[in-house]
């Protein structure tokens, strides 16, 4: 019988982060370069250094990571697919009784808008970030709400 990895299991990838040529179907955006592949644990700890009141970007975290690494650009797909990750491990870590998680509620858009497939959607996002104090102002048009975001690492 196989049994699924949990959240945190996941976190754990011997094989990253590694450098890779930027995959063709990008070099229109990216060019020809190489291309940062991060590793789940060092997006975890990107989200784990943004401060109680302030917020950063799946961006913030891609640039902050391809500078770290001296190149042009860090994937866009594997980063987002680890924030997410590193959410869900989160709350794996809250239902096992840890009362530090990572403080996942505090990545937005670029827009400002909120995560509806982070744990528990964007409600309680909202709420993990009217705590701490962001205002919150409603989605136009069917989109999920946005933070006003003042201040953004890292």
């Amino acid at each position: 019988m196989h049994t699924r990895k949990s959240w945190r299991e996941k976190m754990a990838n011997p094989n990253l982060p590694k450098l890779v040529p930027v995959f063709p179907r990008m070099q229109a955006r990216f060019g020809n370069a190489e291309m940062l592949i991060p590793s789940p644990a060092e997006v975890e700890e990107c989200i784990r250094a943004v401060p109680e009141g302030q917020t950063t970007t799946v961006t913030r975290i891609r640039d902050f990571l391809a500078r770290k690494y001296s190149v042009k650009v860090t994937c866009p797909l594997t980063t987002g697919i680890f924030v997410r990750i590193a959410a869900e491990a989160a709350e794996e870590d809250a239902r096992a009784g840890r009362a530090q998680i990572t403080p996942y509620w505090r990545v937005v858009k670029d827009d400002g808008t909120l995560y509806d497939k982070f744990p528990g959607g964007v409600e309680r996002q909202q709420d993990r970030l009217r705590a701490e104090g962001h205002r919150i102002v409603p989605g136009k048009r069917g989109r999920p709400p946005r933070v006003v975001m003042e201040q953004a690492i890292p």
